[in-house]
């Protein structure tokens, strides 16, 4: 059954392995929050250095940075962490559980949302192998922390938010700061018009409201 995301909380904390992860899923709602006086804080495992089809990582890795911070600006996340782990390479170990559980510590939040688990997105469309090891290493660590709410972001998640046209055109321009990533991906389609049709895919339902939706992994423990 659908279920609203709980609004009883002040600060989020996004852990993702790539720059312009969030952006995929889950813009739209940072939006919404962080305009209605909420703090999100974004925490990147990797600086996406192996993303870019042609470009060495040492020069990928600080354009990607930039494109992250420009686009987490764009829906009210100024807060931007990069953990350095090596693009294309993660594992769940004890190194990345360590720092994940120092952004937990540092930044304190009361929820956290990761990137979806799942083997695959959709029939014949694989998950990463980044994203699950990731998501893996956030849903581990998380278990020495039951004061929190722990999230996936999901395509076809029961948990959603609601979302407005302001939110929704704040997540199109977040993703279109993605410019070179988006370019070489797909040169033959404009990056805003790219960056559009993955926030519909994303937020669009079936009866034509606008909303984003998670899993809910790990529900706060009650006192």
């Amino acid at each position: 059954m659908a279920t609203p995301f709980p609004t009883d909380w002040r600060t989020a904390l996004v852990l993702v392995p790539h720059p312009d992860d969030a952006e995929y899923g889950m813009s739209a709602a940072v939006n919404r929050w962080t305009r209605e006086g909420k703090a999100v804080i974004y925490v990147m495992a990797t600086s996406g250095e192996a993303g870019i089809a042609g470009m060495e990582p040492e020069e990928c890795g600080p354009i990607r940075e930039a494109e992250q911070l420009r686009s987490a600006a764009v829906v009210g996340v100024h807060t931007v962490d990069f953990l350095h782990f090596p693009d294309g390479k993660l594992t769940n170990d004890a190194s990345m559980r360590a720092a994940i559980d120092h952004a937990l510590e540092r930044h304190q939040p009361e929820v956290v949302i990761t990137i979806f688990t799942g083997e695959q997105y959709a029939p014949g469309v694989p998950n990463q192998s980044d994203h699950i090891m990731f998501g893996q290493a956030v849903n581990e660590t998380m278990k020495a922390h039951d004061d929190l709410w722990l999230f996936e972001t999901a395509p076809s998640g029961e948990i959603f938010v609601d979302v407005t046209d302001e939110d929704v055109e704040a997540a199109v321009a977040a993703l279109a700061e993605h410019e070179q990533y988006l370019r070489v991906l797909d040169p033959d389609t404009p990056v805003i018009e790219q960056a559009r049709n993955q926030v519909n895919m994303s937020t669009l339902a079936a009866d034509g409201s606008r909303r984003s939706t998670f899993i809910l992994r790990r529900e706060r423990a009650t006192i």
